[in-house]
């Protein structure tokens, strides 16, 4: 990889992760009693960053946070990693988004969110930040936040010549037209579905999502399947990476984790099956831990646990 840091760009949500441990998840109108209750900082858009700054590279955040105790907490969350804040818009009379994060006994997780200052990451905004992403080298960016900001970055992004990795996560239908703006996208079954019109339910049907999304982006797509790996569609070749063998604890942030970590090997030069093979590594030891954040580990982690760990094979 270089020995400069990439300059990756997140465009995307923070939310402060209230989580409580839960035997198993409640039935409608049932109360149950829980156990361990932690409070931690989310949203995709900020675990994505949080990813890549611990990978090494140089990142900024593009984001609006509430005038709260929780949003000071998140831009304090941010400056600590050595990200840069100045895409970061305090939003006044609105609170920061929220996650509440049941995780029960088979390391499920069940999550509602509440988008608060989340919501004001307009097309204006992402004008008023766009040195910010036109002097980058990747664009991160989900569907936490409203699909126009989204569309306005990934636009401004392409036309300077800044990689577009796109995780449509969660699946929503608006999603769809942002698709063809994308050099990279990242998807997992469901996702992969809404966007293909291909229900994926192993290995074949995910190559047929990936083939199909690959149409209709600039570069190429890859399909996260959880524990049984990922397939890559890009420049016309279709691969198959297996995932390593781990047991989880907490799988909240894996997705993040894998998106942020792949984005600064790719931009750090790696080839594709190297750059997979990292960000898997990263994924794998982020659901051995609780949290989101608190969960991803750094790049001198993903160094030794790649020194110690049989890569999977094909």
């Amino acid at each position: 990889m270089s020995s400069t840091p990439p300059r990756i760009a997140v465009v995307g949500s923070l939310n402060t992760d209230l989580v409580i441990r839960t035997p198993r998840m409640p039935r409608p109108g049932e109360t149950l009693t829980g156990g361990d209750f932690f409070i931690a900082q989310g949203g995709k858009g900020a675990n994505q960053a949080v990813a890549a700054a611990r990978q090494g590279a140089a990142v900024t955040m593009i984001g609006c946070i509430g005038a709260d105790d929780f949003g000071a907490a998140q831009r304090a969350a941010m400056l600590a990693e050595g990200i840069d804040d100045r895409g970061l818009r305090t939003m006044p009379g609105t609170s920061t988004g929220v996650a509440v994060i049941l995780l029960d006994d088979d390391r499920q997780n069940s999550i509602v969110v509440s988008p608060g200052a989340n919501a004001a990451v307009s097309p204006e905004w992402i004008a008023e930040c766009a040195a910010l992403l036109t002097s980058s080298a990747v664009l991160l960016c989900q569907m936490e936040t409203p699909a126009d900001g989204v569309a306005e970055a990934m636009r401004r992004a392409r036309a300077a010549g800044c990689r577009v990795i796109f995780n449509p996560a969660p699946a929503s239908w608006s999603a769809q037209s942002l698709v063809a703006l994308a050099d990279i996208l990242v998807v997992n079954e469901s996702e992969a579905a809404m966007l293909s019109g291909f229900t994926v339910i192993d290995e074949g049907s995910a190559v047929q999502a990936a083939e199909a999304l690959a149409a209709r982006c600039a570069g190429g797509v890859l399909v996260t399947l959880g524990g049984r790996g990922l397939v890559a569609r890009v420049a016309g070749t279709t691969s198959r990476h297996p995932a390593f063998a781990v047991t989880p604890l907490d799988t909240t942030a894996a997705g993040d984790t894998f998106v942020g970590a792949f984005a600064v090997a790719m931009a750090g030069g790696l080839p594709l099956g190297e750059a997979v093979t990292r960000a898997q590594a990263a994924a794998a030891l982020s659901v051995t831990r609780l949290g989101a954040q608190p969960s991803i580990p750094t790049a001198a982690e993903v160094d030794a646990f790649l020194a110690a760990t049989r890569r999977p094979e094909g």
